[in-house]
């Protein structure tokens, strides 16, 4: 821990990797039931008492930003649009004038109200989870009836380009549940310029019924996929980026398509984010459940300054890459909606 002595104001890791980007949950709630997310049985939610108050995200954030260089965050949750306070919390982050990126990843449900809202309060990043484009499978897959709204708020969203230059579909790829779906994703982007389509493996998570026979890796979906398109890689404008980008080589496919290969081809030697979970832990790696509370440090009066160096000797000891799939699936970890999407 020497080279920690020197309190670099820099978010570094023992692999010299810089960490600027930030992800934090707002609720554990969510008002979907996805498979993948969410254990059949439910959750044990926290306590309200115990998740993160929106000035204490907000005090998080500004120690992020202006001690460690933080200038892209994504809100994440459950169900970020379910907090009341997302617009006012949105805001506060636009007032840090070093931001780039604000971001939210949400299930699109509620959007309808929230979009112009948002952007107003500066949000210029808008993921949206969309698995099928069934709808009885999208009820079997999320447990809940809200099909048409989800697919007209993405609508709503794709016909605001000056708000949303590029709005991005995530979705998670099972075998035997979507994968002969994946061309009719691919459609979505013709004569669509600000719409990206990202297809993701799927990843193993406390309780969620992972198991090898629905894990559908990126190669087999390229390979599925070129069968009836003929697929340009398009180069890597940042280093950073977990997404391997492709767009249809014919002129009415304005759209991207990308794919995030967290297990089968992991990005970890590149990794340059941190997550916060709704009440309040710091999460180094999506995949590692050792977790230190930077609520409890914020609520027993650690100043600024503490609670730094606090998230500075945690993400010094982050591991250089996360274990393989068949490893991955046997260790303990909170449920997705417990961590933050």
């Amino acid at each position: 821990m020497s080279s920690m002595s020197r309190q670099s104001t820099l978010l570094l890791d023992s692999f010299n990797r810089l960490h600027n980007y930030l992800r934090i949950s707002l609720t554990e709630r969510c008002n979907l039931r996805c498979q993948y997310c969410m254990p059949e049985k439910g959750v044990d939610l926290s306590p309200t008492s115990h998740i993160l108050t929106t000035n204490e995200i907000l005090h998080l954030i500004r120690i992020f930003v202006t001690h460690g260089g933080v200038n892209k965050i994504r809100l994440t949750g459950g169900e970020p649009t379910i907090r009341k306070d997302l617009v006012d919390i949105v805001h506060g982050i636009r007032t840090h004038p070093t931001m780039k990126t604000i971001g939210i990843t949400t299930n699109g449900v509620l959007l309808h109200r929230l979009l112009e809202p948002l952007a107003k309060a500066g949000l210029n990043s808008l993921n949206i989870s969309l698995d099928t484009l069934v709808k009885e499978k999208f009820e079997f897959l999320t447990r809940r009836a809200a099909f048409t709204r989800v697919l007209s708020n993405i609508r709503l969203a794709l016909d605001m380009p000056n708000l949303y230059p590029l709005v991005k579909i995530n979705c998670v790829v099972m075998q035997g549940v979507n994968t002969d779906e994946l061309n009719d994703f691919i459609e979505l982007t013709r004569d669509q310029p600000n719409l990206a389509v990202r297809f993701i493996e799927y990843m193993p998570f406390s309780d969620n019924k992972w198991n090898e026979k629905k894990y559908f890796p990126y190669e087999e979906m390229l390979k599925l996929i070129k069968q009836k398109y003929n697929l340009e890689k398009l180069p890597q404008d940042d280093k950073n980026d977990t997404t391997k980008w492709y767009r249809v080589r014919e002129n009415s496919y304005q759209g991207k398509v990308g794919f995030i290969t967290s297990m089968s081809e992991h990005f970890c030697s590149t990794c340059n984010r941190v997550r916060v979970t709704a009440d309040g832990q710091l999460k180094v790696c999506l995949f590692d459940n050792k977790e230190v509370s930077l609520r409890d440090a914020l609520r027993s009066g650690a100043n600024d300054e503490e609670i730094y160096s606090l998230i500075q000797q945690t993400l010094y000891k982050k591991e250089k890459e996360h274990l393989p799939v068949n490893i991955l699936h046997t260790q303990k970890n909170r449920p997705m909606i417990l961590i933050g999407g």
